[in-house]
């Protein structure tokens, strides 16, 4: 996965003084490396998943190819007023500040068996927030598959923490 690591690029102090961002953009660009990073989330998932959800916003790229590749339905989770009706809300702690998800209550059956996607695992916070959204539609969270995965920052312990063991990540940073 060196080929796609090459790919993601560092901007300092984005989006605020002391962070640094991981900028996907190039790896998107080309459609050899964001077929493998496609190719590659596929292969991490389990049989029967049913629903494959992406967090706002860049883990919708990955989520809706994965779930069309999958033959299992895609269902976005947004920041709160960017969907209508009735929603599901889980607030959580970001590494520089904090958010609020939403999902439509009735986008996933209840026992319904789900994989998250998303570009990056930093601390565990959306991934958590979106674990908590899915129990209150008595999902099953099954496995959780990341572009990158920000090791120094403890994401994956924090999902552990929470009984979230399923963890794929396509690079470690």
């Amino acid at each position: 996965m060196n080929e796609l690591a090459g790919l993601i690029h560092d901007v300092q102090d984005f989006p605020k003084p002391g962070v640094v961002f991981k900028d996907i953009t190039p790896l998107l660009a080309s459609p050899k490396h964001f077929g493998i990073a496609v190719e590659r989330l596929v292969e991490a998932a389990p049989e029967g998943i049913d629903m494959v959800v992406g967090m706002e916003a860049r883990g919708f790229i990955f989520a809706a190819p994965v779930a069309l590749q999958l033959g299992a339905g895609f269902v976005p989770v947004r920041k709160p007023g960017k969907l209508p009706g009735d929603v599901y809300s889980q607030s959580f702690d970001l590494e520089y500040g904090s958010e609020t998800l939403t999902v439509h209550r009735n986008a996933i059956n209840e026992g319904a068996r789900v994989m998250v996607i998303d570009d990056v695992l930093a601390t565990g916070g959306t991934v958590g927030a979106t674990a908590g959204l899915l129990s209150q539609m008595g999902a099953e969270l099954v496995h959780v598959a990341v572009v990158l995965e920000l090791g120094f920052l403890g994401g994956r312990a924090h999902l552990e923490g929470r009984g979230i063991h399923r963890v794929t990540s396509l690079v470690r940073a």
